[in-house]
């Protein structure tokens, strides 16, 4: 038995679940979100928790029973608290300007970089070289951190570039002159 996939999951107050078929509807204060369950496992609504269960114990279905009950997990604290992803802007010149639909870049190309975002995540930038990624899905607002991180990796020689808040980069030390 899986030991992630057989604990039940809790449903805080103020969380409606939904399920039809293998469609899962998740509702709380923080979004709705949608979640479609493989086939081979079944998902069971108590009182104040929800229960996995597989149909066999094949490796596929065992692989499966903690997949499913973790992305559960993960709907239910997207819809109750919200994840966030903190990046961080080094260089000169380079800053980020949110926009209600999208996230202006100056990274020191000769344009600003427009960056759109997707429906469901919310961008703040409190100083212009800090960007605050919100959202209810997981999955997307590492996705969207992601993104923004590749539109100028940090370089290894002076830092310059776009990183996770708290990142280590590590630097390489340069043409010796002698």
């Amino acid at each position: 038995m899986s030991r992630i996939g057989k604990k039940p999951v809790v449903i805080p107050s103020g969380v409606k679940i939904q399920i039809s078929a293998q469609n899962i509807h998740f509702e709380g204060p923080k979004g709705k979100l949608d979640l479609v369950v493989h086939p081979r496992v079944k998902v069971k609504v108590d009182s104040s928790q929800v229960l996995v269960e597989r149909a066999s114990d094949q490796k596929e279905d065992r692989s499966l029973h903690g997949l499913v009950r973790s992305m559960i997990q993960n709907c239910i604290v997207g819809v109750t608290e919200g994840y966030v992803k903190e990046l961080e802007i080094e260089g000169v010149g380079f800053k980020a300007q949110a926009k209600p639909t999208s996230v202006s870049f100056a990274l020191g190309f000769s344009h600003p970089i427009e960056f759109p975002l997707p429906a469901g995540i919310k961008v703040e930038t409190p100083k212009p070289t800090q960007v605050i990624v919100r959202g209810s899905d997981k999955y997307l607002v590492g996705q969207v951190a992601a993104n923004i991180r590749r539109l100028f990796e940090p370089e290894p020689y002076k830092g310059k570039g776009v990183r996770y808040k708290g990142e280590q980069i590590r630097r390489k030390q340069g043409k010796a002159v002698g």
